[in-house]
C-alpha cells in the first residue's frame, strides 16, 4: 500500500472506464449497497482514484460470460466514445476455457484492440492471468502462460501497463477464490485492487488483508463439499456449455454511463 499521507501529486485521471467479463463486473464479491448488486475489483479500484478528485467519473462496461469478441464488438467503442483517460481491460479468459481457445489467436485480436484504444490517448491497463495450478481451472495454465506472455508484448508495443495477477503469489490460497471456484472472492479482489493502485502509483487505503486460519478437513468433509460444488456450480456451467448459453444472457452492464461514485469504501462526502 502507497501511504494515503504522503505529500505527492495527485493522479492524472479523471474518467475511468472498465471493461471485461465477470472478473471485471465483480462477480464473487457480492454487495447490495454497490450498483449492480456486485462490488469487486474495478469498484474498489474507482473509490480509491476518486477520493479528492471532485470530478473523477467510472463506467463499468463489463457483463459476465463475455468471449474477446463479444467484448470487442460490445464495449471497445462504447467505452472510446465515453472519452476516457485510464481503460482497465481482462478479457479472452472465458475463451481460454473452451476447448479451441488459442493464446495466439486471441493475443492478435487483443493487440488490435489495445492500439485502438491507446491511440485515443487514454491509458491502459492489461491483466495477466492468475496462475490457476491450485484451482479447478488447472487445465488452463499452460495456455493462461503464454497468453500472459504476449499480453506483455502487447503491453510493450502500445506502452501500456500490466497489472500482473501471475505474480500475485497471494491468489494461490483457496480463500481468495468464491465458492463456485472460478470467481475471486471479497478478499482476492480486495487483494487485487490493492495490486492495480500500486501498480499505477496511486495512493490508496487499502490494506493488506491475511486469510484467516482455516480448521483442518477430514477426507468425508472435503469430499462433500466437492460433491455440493459440482451440483451446484460445475454442472449448470457444463449445461450452459451444451446449450450454447452464457451467463451474461440477459445482464447489462452495471455502469453504462460515467457517474461519481459512492461505494462501501468511500466516506461520507469523499466523492463530492
Amino acid at each position: 500500500m502507497i501511504d494515503p499521507t504522503l505529500n505527492s501529486e495527485p493522479h492524472p485521471w479523471h474518467r475511468y472506464v472498465a471493461l471485461g467479463d465477470s472478473f471485471t463486473e465483480g462477480i464473487g464479491d457480492p454487495n447490495p449497497a454497490s450498483v449492480g448488486g456486485n462490488r469487486g475489483w474495478a469498484d474498489r479500484v474507482a473509490e480509491e482514484l476518486a477520493r479528492g478528485q471532485s470530478n473523477f467519473a467510472y463506467a463499468n462496461l463489463a457483463v459476465r460470460g463475455r468471449l474477446l469478441q463479444q467484448i470487442v464488438d460490445q464495449q471497445v467503442d462504447a467505452a472510446i466514445t465515453l472519452r476516457p483517460d485510464l481503460v482497465t481491460i481482462s478479457a479472452g479468459g472465458n475463451d481460454l476455457l473452451r476447448p479451441g481457445g488459442d493464446p495466439d489467436l486471441l493475443a492478435s485480436k487483443l493487440d488490435d484492440v489495445v492500439g485502438t484504444l491507446a491511440g485515443s490517448g487514454t491509458t491502459v491497463v492489461l491483466f495477466t492471468g492468475p496462475d490457476v495450478r491450485e484451482t479447478v481451472l488447472g487445465s488452463i495454465r499452460s495456455k493462461t502462460a503464454i497468453y500472459n506472455e504476449n499480453l506483455r508484448t502487447i503491453a510493450t508495443r502500445h506502452e501500456a501497463v500490466i497489472a500482473d495477477m501471475w505474480a500475485l503469489r497471494q491468489l494461490l490460497d483457496p480463500q481468495m477464490w468464491s465458492t463456485d471456484r472460478l470467481h475471486f472472492s471479497p478478499l482476492g479482489h480486495h487483494t487485487i485492487a490493492a495490486m492495480v493502485l500500486d501498480t499505477l502509483a496511486v495512493r490508496h487505503t487499502l490494506e493488506p488483508l491475511q486469510p484467516k486460519e482455516l480448521p483442518a478437513r477430514t477426507w468425508r468433509a472435503a469430499r462433500a463439499e466437492d460433491l455440493v460444488w459440482a451440483r451446484e456450480y460445475f454442472v449448470p456451467w457444463v449445461l450452459r456449455r451444451l446449450r450454447h448459453q452464457s451467463s451474461g444472457d440477459g445482464v447489462t452492464a452495471k455502469r453504462l454511463e460515467p457517474a461519481p461514485i459512492f461505494g462501501p469504501g468511500m466516506p461520507p462526502g469523499a466523492a463530492d
